[in-house]
């Protein structure tokens, strides 16, 4: 027989503290979380915190995992099914970037991505990220160059390195709320950039 209030379903608790700790930090910020926040956000006490995850930065860690793996997955919900390699430019840089300041995901992902110079784990999974992003831009480019809708100016991967990089400085100033820069002129300003290094007009 089990001890007594120990929980019957183990990985679902876990997932949710890995939920109540993303709500947290997004809230919150990294600097000062503490287990009690966390705990209130999950429903549990702080104990039941410390069962599942006696390190705070290992929960902390599967957070960062988590948001980087709901991020890809939502970007190639949206452009998987689009073949036309234009349209899909277009959808990929719609994806990449932040709704609007109160966007969880990407406040979320800048928060934990500010750990990546104090811990391996978060430097590998900042990196992970960019190198899946650069590589759903580098598919679409090459697709693109291949059936000459496009005409790239530069080696495909600078391009695509580029372009993620634009996605993140300017997703960054919309999270931060830079009020001379809203979601829709960081697209404008993106789609003008791969208008010139692709040859397309109508991007």
């Amino acid at each position: 027989m089990g001890k007594p209030g120990r929980p019957k379903n183990q990985t679902a608790r876990r997932e949710a503290l890995v939920d109540a700790a993303g709500r947290a930090i997004t809230e919150r910020g990294l600097e000062g979380l503490r287990i009690k926040d966390i705990a209130a956000e999950a429903g549990m006490s702080a104990g039941s915190v410390l069962y599942y995850y006696p390190e705070l930065d290992d929960l902390v860690l599967e957070v960062h995992r988590g948001a980087v793996e709901r991020f890809l997955r939502a970007r190639h919900a949206v452009t998987d099914e689009v073949t036309d390699p234009v349209a899909r430019l277009r959808a990929l840089i719609a994806s990449g970037l932040p709704a609007d300041a109160e966007d969880a995901t990407h406040r979320l992902l800048y928060e934990l991505h500010s750990r990546a110079d104090r811990s391996a784990g978060h430097a590998e999974l900042m990196a992970s990220l960019f190198a899946h992003e650069v590589g759903l831009y580098t598919t679409v480019l090459e697709v693109g160059a291949a059936t000459g809708v496009f005409t790239l100016t530069a080696p495909v991967g600078d391009l695509a390195r580029n372009l993620v990089a634009l996605e993140d400085g300017y997703g960054l100033h919309i999270v931060s709320r830079n009020a001379r820069l809203t979601r829709a002129e960081a697209q404008r300003l993106i789609r003008a950039h791969a208008r010139a290094v692709t040859g397309r007009a109508e991007l």
